[in-house]
């Protein structure tokens, strides 16, 4: 053999030699396997139950209640009643049914946390029902019994009476979560009862107007109507999160769920369970984000912090010496990195605490010590409808706040009104709703203020196109979009 066919030759089994070595190798990508959940959704399931609520329309509950008139009624024999006819009477016999609201029914989900029936779920899930019917995963239902529930946090105890020990899930630690970790949701979305859903998780400390004392959990596990309440999972097969709205255009599914952390659930659901409510801290200040310029002139190295722009009189902050104008950066040693990081820690700070609050005031760091009073569940109401409060994270999508006597008489606007601070909604925006805009009218519903603005939304229905009558420029224009929904 020559030389040259040697020289291929021995190239040729070279390359074999290396593809055959390539060929057992996996690529590194190939090595990193994803999380097996079976053995974990066989043991924690059972835990889980789905919740069908029913709230009576107006005929049943002047049934329930008694009512007079209709106790006067003898019901008909139906035999008396030709075929065609019985269907506009009431099938108990209870004589001629009424017009009026119909039944409602509603549906959520929910977990198991003691062997002798309290099960946890949404506030919302269960509010103004009538009737709360638990099914557990092996299709035993129950009727359950509302222990208390708390709108501020969103979650509602119940217990139901079972014959055996229930099976139950642990809290896990929230305040561990970080970014990125796998995480699973258990709930029973558009009725599909014990479907499961994973992620990861996407964010911590996310907030609403509405319920700004919970520093919710975001993940991408999807999460759909009936899903809420239902359990956030971590690896270890405990409850980290309360699943409770999401953020769609759509109303399903989009990539952002919000959960309750595990930390504020235990404290709310040992409170509900003990005395049936739930009672917070309040410091009695109004705040704001800090701006580059703001985190400029009081010192601060960088926009950080909450800057107080109200002080409630005879309140904890007033009593510690605490002034508008100073930037609260740390609260009882945990630091305060943007504005909504405060409410979430003051309410969970039991009523007659001590804390230390460091702060900034123009130039100056100082340390003052707060005695936190109670939030009184009035005061709570009060936060969610007064006048003066700004609206956020509504319905339509929009930041709105009141128009002082400077700003109406720069609009030429002498009278009504809400002025919007930030356009939320990408489908407010296409259809030309604008910062600055005035909203005057809400679906020809007169918005005088705040109060009315927040009245109006609460009760348009979700899915529906609104129309708004907008000021700008000393002109009124009507803008109509189909607002995004959140559950």
């Amino acid at each position: 053999m020559n030389t040259l066919a040697s020289n291929r030759l021995l190239m040729l089994m070279a390359v074999v030699a290396i593809i055959s070595v390539l060929a057992t190798v996996k690529p590194a990508q190939a090595q990193t396997n994803l999380p097996d959940f079976t053995g974990l959704i066989d043991d924690v399931a059972p835990a889980v139950v789905n919740i069908e609520t029913l709230t009576f329309g107006t005929r049943q509950r002047n049934s329930q209640r008694g009512d007079e008139q209709q106790q006067q009624q003898p019901p008909p024999n139906q035999d008396d009643i030709p075929d065609f006819f019985r269907r506009f009477f009431d099938p108990r016999g209870e004589g001629f049914q009424q017009r009026g609201q119909p039944d409602r029914r509603s549906g959520g989900s929910g977990f198991i946390i003691s062997e002798d029936g309290y099960i946890v779920t949404n506030h919302h899930v269960i509010d103004e029902a009538d009737e709360i019917l638990v099914r557990l995963e092996d299709r035993q239902e129950f009727y359950a019994e509302l222990v208390g529930s708390d709108e501020a946090s969103d979650i509602a105890l119940l217990k139901i009476d079972a014959d055996e020990s229930l099976p139950v899930l642990g809290f896990g630690d929230s305040d561990s979560l970080r970014r990125g970790e796998w995480v699973i949701a258990i709930g029973s979305p558009f009725s599909f009862e014990q479907t499961v859903t994973a992620g990861i998780v996407s964010g911590k400390g996310r907030t609403n107007a509405t319920q700004q004392y919970v520093p919710f959990i975001q993940t991408d596990v999807a999460i759909n109507r009936g899903n809420s309440g239902g359990p956030l999972l971590n690896m270890q097969g405990q409850v980290i999160g309360i699943n409770s709205w999401i953020l769609s255009s759509s109303g399903g599914y989009i990539g952002l769920s919000f959960s309750i952390p595990s930390t504020v659930a235990q404290n709310t659901i040992d409170q509900l369970r003990d005395k049936g409510y739930v009672s917070r801290g309040l410091l009695g200040v109004g705040i704001e984000e800090v701006s580059r310029e703001e985190a400029e002139a009081v010192g601060l190295d960088k926009p950080r912090g909450a800057l107080v722009n109200r002080i409630e009189e005879g309140g904890a902050a007033e009593k510690a010496g605490i002034e508008i104008g100073d930037v609260i950066v740390e609260f009882d040693g945990r630091e305060i990195a943007v504005f909504n990081d405060l409410p979430p820690l003051v309410g969970v700070t039991p009523p007659g605490s001590k804390v230390k609050i460091r702060l900034f005031r123009w130039g100056d760091e100082k340390i003052v010590t707060a005695t936190i009073t109670e939030l009184t569940q009035d005061a709570l109401a009060g936060l969610d409808s007064g006048d003066n409060e700004a609206a956020r994270s509504n319905q339509l999508g929009l930041d709105v706040d009141s128009i002082d006597d400077e700003l109406r008489n720069r609009l030429d606007n002498p009278e009504g009104g809400v002025v919007i601070t930030e356009v939320e909604s990408d489908a407010a925006y296409r259809a030309g709703v604008r910062r600055g805009d005035v909203i005057l009218m809400i679906n020809n519903q007169e918005v005088g203020n705040i109060r009315d603005f927040r009245n109006i939304v609460e009760d348009l229905e979700p899915g529906k196109s609104v129309v708004l009558l907008v000021f700008r420029g000393g002109a009124s224009t009507f803008r109509a979009y189909t607002p995004e929904t959140s559950e």
